[in-house]
């Protein structure tokens, strides 16, 4: 299943209301599958990624964007940069969390 997420202006987040230049995305993690698993963000404009994990530990591990966290289930999980490239980044899981773990995938896409 794919699932598309674009951000091109503000929204608020659970942890207050995003800046007005901040582009703030929010994912699901579960197993075995983020939901959004596409993101498309803009480059050089921040971004504010909030992942929540509805079952087990999971991990999100984007290294093309050098980003990297735990995702605890029922917690906010905060990811905080600033795309200066632009390209597509693969992300994935990278806590191991079941049989399915290694499809456990998406894609950030960063757009002038």
């Amino acid at each position: 299943m794919v699932t598309t997420f674009a951000i091109f202006a503000a929204t608020s987040g659970a942890q207050g209301p995003a800046t007005s230049a901040e582009q703030d995305v929010s994912v699901t993690a579960k197993k075995f599958q983020f939901t959004p698993n596409e993101i498309t963000v803009r480059r050089g404009i921040p971004v504010v990624i909030r992942i929540v994990s509805q079952d087990v530990l999971h991990g999100f591990s984007c290294p093309g964007l050098k980003l990297r966290t735990d995702v605890t289930p029922g917690q906010e999980n905060v990811v905080r940069f600033t795309p200066d490239k632009e390209g597509s980044f693969p992300f994935h899981c990278d806590i191991f969390c079941g049989s399915g773990h290694g499809g456990m995938t998406g894609t950030i896409t960063v757009i002038p």
